[in-house]
């Protein structure tokens, strides 16, 4: 057996030369691997809530060093990785971190080299995406900041894109569903504004293991592979206005079980928040809102804080209580 969609055509060459039948199917191990045990689940839930305090010391660092010192790109990845290197947990990043500075941010997978390093600048954004490797788990979180007083444009944007954010994190779905039939959910606001994202709004997360990971995703040219509970899938709709800024706003979940409301008929299924890090509520459009988009920014919120806070003191525990306070 050999999966055709992992395997190049001299796998199949080298076989058939050898008198093999290939029988073409996909990898056995997959999805066994991708739905997670309890175990896996717990052991996420504890990476993110260590990696969500070191984050959360860096939003920090942001929002009071850098608003003043406005550092380069490489200043800010390599302040972001020594936050979680000082977990005393950390073996490896699941990927390199990108921080995107003003222009560089709306590039969706920007890495910065020397050649294109900006210094970050204020009336602009910053996004930064980065994840740990810890032996309970893999984390992978992207969240965008403003470089002093943000422009209505920018508040207005960032909360289109935390609209598409909250459908994805609270929809129902009956199980048998693929994540190509979610996509269209999350893009939904973006696209009653005539704007949309050119990458899938989610990706499958391995268990201390590939940061990407099948087969699972949320995608207009998705697989229809259901996610099934226990899956870690991504949620990370954004929007990017070249030449000037980008936003993305990532956090990760897993498939559960969903409470079905009074006089529902069929089980579903929902996704349960991994990822506690707080949003910048100084980009929130407040007025742009529906109340339960409100409740549910303000919920996480909370939960951000009962969860990360007691991991922080000092400046950074006041921090993030003001940072968490309702909308």
């Amino acid at each position: 057996m050999i999966d055709p969609a992992l395997s190049s055509a001299w796998y199949f060459d080298r076989l058939e030369q050898a008198g093999a039948t290939a029988v073409r199917a996909p990898d056995p191990c997959a999805v066994p691997r991708a739905v997670k045990n309890a175990v896996e689940i717990e052991g996420s839930r504890q990476a993110h809530i260590r990696d969500g305090a070191a984050l959360s010391r860096f939003l920090h660092w942001v929002d009071t060093t850098a608003q003043q010192t406005l550092p380069d790109e490489r200043e800010v990845v390599e302040a972001l990785e020594r936050f979680r290197e000082e977990t005393g947990a950390l073996k490896d990043l699941s990927f390199d971190t990108i921080a995107g500075a003003g222009p560089n941010g709306a590039l969706p997978h920007y890495k910065p080299v020397t050649r294109t390093i900006r210094r970050i600048e204020k009336g602009s954004l910053l996004l930064v995406d980065g994840g740990g490797q810890y032996l309970d788990g893999t984390t992978d979180v992207t969240r965008t900041v403003a470089v002093g007083e943000p422009s209505a444009d920018q508040r207005r944007m960032f909360t289109l894109v935390l609209k598409a954010h909250i459908a994805m994190a609270t929809i129902r779905f009956p199980p048998g569903t693929s994540g190509m039939a979610l996509d269209a959910i999350a893009r939904a606001p973006l696209w009653h504004a005539g704007l949309d994202y050119d990458h899938g709004t989610g990706h499958g997360v391995g268990s201390y293991l590939g940061v990407h990971e099948g087969p699972q995703r949320i995608a207009k040219w998705g697989t229809s592979q259901p996610l099934l509970e226990g899956m870690i899938l991504s949620n990370e709709p954004g929007y990017y206005r070249e030449g000037h800024w980008g936003i993305r706003i990532e956090t990760l979940q897993v498939v559960t079980p969903a409470v079905v409301p009074e006089g529902g008929e069929r089980p579903m299924h929902g996704f349960e928040q991994l990822t506690f890090a707080p949003l910048d509520r100084r980009l929130i459009e407040v007025g742009l809102l529906r109340p339960d988009e409100r409740a549910y920014v303000d919920a996480y919120h909370a939960e951000t804080l009962a969860k990360v806070g007691p991991l922080l003191d000092g400046e950074a525990k006041t921090w993030l209580a003001q940072a968490c306070a309702p909308l």
